[in-house]
């Protein structure tokens, strides 16, 4: 039997320490906000599309909704979002944002600008970074299926 590469020569530990420096890094940002990156990541599926239900939320973050849940529960007590049944189907519960919630869209934009700063890396050499991590992801999805 072959004896395993070491850590550095392989592309799941490099992605998953990058991805622990990517939140670090996000995180001084973050805690001035009062909201962690999860709790990031739910507001921004919601301002991509506002009104999702847990179950869209959690497709979107790639999550399963019993991960989602108690996120929204907690951006709910902090005032950032709210719950409501659909008018259209009273089973399912939207989440929406409140005004406050809104507003931290604005306050949230700089956390790219950190990352390019942080990294000393150029926007293009992030985004092409970005498109080879998404094809790898989809890949992998498309794997499973």
């Amino acid at each position: 039997m072959p004896a395993a590469a070491p850590l550095d020569d392989q592309l799941c530990f490099s992605l998953y320490a990058t991805s622990m420096a990517i939140t670090r890094a996000y995180k001084p940002m973050l805690d001035r906000l009062g909201i962690t990156y999860p709790q990031y990541l739910v507001l921004h599926a919601l301002w991509e599309q506002d009104g999702r239900t847990v179950g869209a939320i959690a497709e979107r973050l790639a999550l399963e909704s019993s991960t989602i849940t108690p996120l929204v529960k907690r951006l709910e007590a902090a005032g950032f979002v709210r719950r409501e049944r659909n008018p259209e189907d009273e089973r399912q519960v939207q989440v929406r944002l409140t005004p406050r919630g809104a507003e931290m869209r604005e306050e949230c934009g700089c956390l790219a600008e950190e990352l390019l700063t942080r990294s000393g890396m150029r926007g293009e050499q992030l985004m092409g970074l970005n498109r080879d991590v998404k094809s790898l992801w989809n890949a992998l999805r498309e794997g499973q299926d």
